[in-house]
């Protein structure tokens, strides 16, 4: 079966930085893209940062400069560095694998930024 853990969510102050990690079974890891998505209170998912098998990122321009995906195929793991954090970006952060037909998800990583 697939699963994917994030950890590394916590309380951080406002300019600090933490790093999520994902780590993925069940799929042919260096295969399929990755993404971070996250939910902050009152919002809508949204995507921040997706891989794809290649090494290929994108992010969207709220984080963009401040974030960073990488993976680690050999480790069957994803990261999202996520430096000069915000109170904006308190939000749940969510790994997903993008492994047709399917996207699977983690059960996500509380970050907390306070001012």
């Amino acid at each position: 079966q697939v699963q994917l853990v994030e950890s590394g969510g916590g309380l951080v102050q406002a300019g600090g930085s933490l790093r999520l990690s994902c780590v993925a079974s069940g799929i042919i890891f260096s295969m399929n893209a990755m993404a971070w998505h996250r939910q902050g209170p009152g919002k809508r998912r949204e995507l921040v940062a997706v891989i794809s098998s290649g090494g290929s990122t994108n992010y969207p321009d709220s984080v963009k400069g401040r974030f960073t995906i990488s993976r680690d195929n050999a480790k069957n793991t994803v990261y999202l560095q996520m430096n000069s954090l915000k109170p904006e970006d308190t939000a749940v952060y969510y790994c997903k694998a993008i492994a047709s037909p399917y996207d699977y998800w983690g059960r996500g990583t509380q970050v907390t930024v306070s001012s």
